[in-house]
């Protein structure tokens, strides 16, 4: 355990932050100030559990039992649309009474990082043939989540399946080559559709309906720094000086406060030391994450699909507030409000830190793609 040691530092003090942030946005909003506050300190104190629970389980078990860690995960997203609740024009959660709601996108993450780092690791690359088969198979196994959960709509998480994908093959031994063909393909189809958008717009909207034109058109608004939310959010940061207003003294409201825009909302607290304190803090955390050490081959792929999910939601989401990238919905890991994405993280670095004390040889597979 001694070498978890440093997570346990790091967490009190995602704790610490994360509840000042939410106290003192929703007592600015709301009167359920004490209620949101009292459910983030439940939800750690679960993700402590979870945590526990994970260094308890041998990864050779979940990695053998990865498969249906996924189907479970996909046929919940496909349920969700059908018999989920909808917050904010967005299909995406179950409403579970007494405990709230639950977001099975959030978990998806965690079954598509052990099914996919199966798949690669059993995967023979002794030619190019291999490696196409290889980018296949990965390409379905992360596509299938990321259509259903596209028609939530939720494009945030799709985003971090595919970071998720790249990040794993990218440790494969898959050549650098096919990676230039993929940004490419990537490029040329953003191209393509950015064009429709902004020359063919009855088209665009005609193939891709009138929810995908509003989702362009918050990219937009963030090209042009414009929308109540993200003003609000420069001038709360920029505003904030050294030192920041204080606890509990958030002078401007912005939607999402303690959501996705909880990082504003702590700088206004905290101001630029504080700021840079989090973001300190932060890069420990994913450093000792990265310097995880193991020979076995399997596990390298977990690991690296875990700190690219991080690393991309802790740069978009803090990005994002400051006008940097477009507003994507996307949380701030560890520290916005929220269980499903809390505890989903929390699972996974149960599973890190059960890697890090393990010396377990590789796991014999069962089930093949």
């Amino acid at each position: 355990m001694k070498s978890n040691k440093q997570f346990i530092y790091i967490l009190i003090i995602f704790f610490i932050v994360s509840v000042n942030s939410i106290y003192s946005f929703t007592s600015f909003l709301t009167k359920d100030t004490y209620s949101l506050v009292l459910r983030q300190s439940i939800f750690y104190t679960l993700g402590i559990f979870c945590i526990l629970l994970m260094l308890k389980i041998n990864p050779k078990v979940l990695l053998n039992y990865s498969f249906y860690i996924y189907i479970i995960n996909t046929i919940l997203l496909v349920l969700v649309l059908f018999i989920g609740s909808e917050v904010n024009g967005a299909k995406a959660w179950f409403s579970i009474p007494v405990i709230g709601t639950f977001q099975p996108s959030e978990f998806m993450k965690i079954g598509l990082i052990l099914f996919l780092a199966r798949v690669i690791d059993e995967q023979k690359l002794k030619t190019w043939k291999d490696e196409i088969v290889l980018i296949v198979k990965v390409l379905i196994i992360t596509l299938i989540p990321s259509f259903i959960t596209f028609l939530e709509p939720d494009t945030g998480a799709v985003l971090i399946y595919f970071i998720i994908a790249l990040s794993m093959l990218f440790v494969s031994k898959i050549r650098l080559r096919w990676f230039m063909f993929l940004f490419s393909g990537t490029v040329l189809s953003v191209s393509i559709v950015f064009y429709l958008y902004i020359v063919k717009t009855d088209f665009f909207i005609n193939l891709f309906g009138s929810s995908m034109f509003y989702r362009f058109d918050r990219i937009f608004d963030w090209r042009n720094s414009s929308g109540m939310q993200l003003q609000n959010s420069l001038i709360s940061i920029g505003s904030s000086g050294l030192l920041g207003k204080g606890i509990n003294n958030i002078l401007l409201y912005f939607p999402e406060g303690h959501t996705d825009f909880i990082f504003a909302s702590f700088a206004s607290i905290y101001g630029l030391i504080g700021m840079l304190i989090l973001i300190a803090t932060i890069l420990w955390f994913d450093v000792v994450i990265i310097k995880t050490k193991t020979d076995n081959s399997i596990y390298k792929y977990v690991i690296s699909g875990v700190i690219g999910a991080l690393l991309y939601q802790q740069i978009q989401n803090i990005s994002m507030t400051i006008g940097l990238m477009p507003i994507t919905g996307i949380t701030l890991p560890f520290i916005s409000y929220g269980g499903s994405s809390l505890i989903s993280y929390m699972i996974l670095l149960g599973i890190v830190m059960s890697i890090r004390k393990s010396k377990i040889k590789k796991p014999n597979m069962v089930f093949y793609l």
